[in-house]
């Protein structure tokens, strides 16, 4: 596509959002790589909640959560989800939709590894999304885990990571008088070649 240049340059959709990533990375002052994640439950109710995206990897999104919360329950039993990052500092969001697969190997344990003890411990303390009677009993769980588990705690069974492999991304950037530029990278399966389309604002 001839007026495909600039920020939109390039035939890889993930190099480009690694791109963008690295932009928002000088110019977002916190998270920028958050990531609000869109699931829906059995009854096809959609729900949605903010976390951060952890990889990009060549042919996946990847972030990391507890097997046994809301959103992992519901991405289980659907197998698909989307999410949309936003920076509102450069004005530019991206939009993802794909199917989900388990991360919970070598690299879900390298990941748990590199992050604080007391969120490895937090990991071990929280039974995600089920009612919690009061935050104290919370801080004395995740205490209790440190003499339980020690300073080397291991990945817990119940956490780990969600590979999102798209069948659909897109990307948006603000424009003048409201015509923002849009174009959207679209496969039928994630083995097919990507057809990419300019989009209506």
């Amino acid at each position: 596509m001839s007026d495909r240049s600039g920020i939109f340059a390039g035939d890889n959709p993930f190099e480009l959002t690694r791109s963008w990533l690295a932009e928002a990375e000088t110019a977002e002052p916190n998270d920028p790589n958050a990531i609000a994640l869109s699931t829906v439950d059995k009854d096809g109710l959609p729900n949605a909640r903010m976390v951060l995206l952890k990889d990009v990897e060549d042919d996946a999104f990847v972030f990391y959560t507890n097997y046994g919360s809301a959103k992992a329950q519901e991405i289980e039993q659907a197998g698909k989800a989307a999410f949309v990052m936003h920076w509102k500092s450069l004005r530019r969001q991206v939009r993802v939709r794909g199917t989900v697969s388990r991360e919970d190997g070598e690299k879900a344990d390298a990941y748990y590894k590199s992050r604080s003890l007391k969120s490895r411990l937090g990991a071990w303390a929280s039974d995600q999304s089920q009612p919690l009677p009061s935050r104290a009993s919370l801080v004395a769980k995740a205490a209790k885990m440190s003499t339980v588990h020690g300073t080397a705690p291991k990945r817990p069974p119940f956490w780990g990571g969600f590979r999102i492999v798209p069948v659909e991304i897109e990307f948006w950037a603000d424009g003048a008088f409201r015509l923002h530029d849009r174009f959207v990278w679209r496969r039928a399966t994630p083995s097919d070649a990507w057809e990419i389309i300019r989009l209506n604002p």
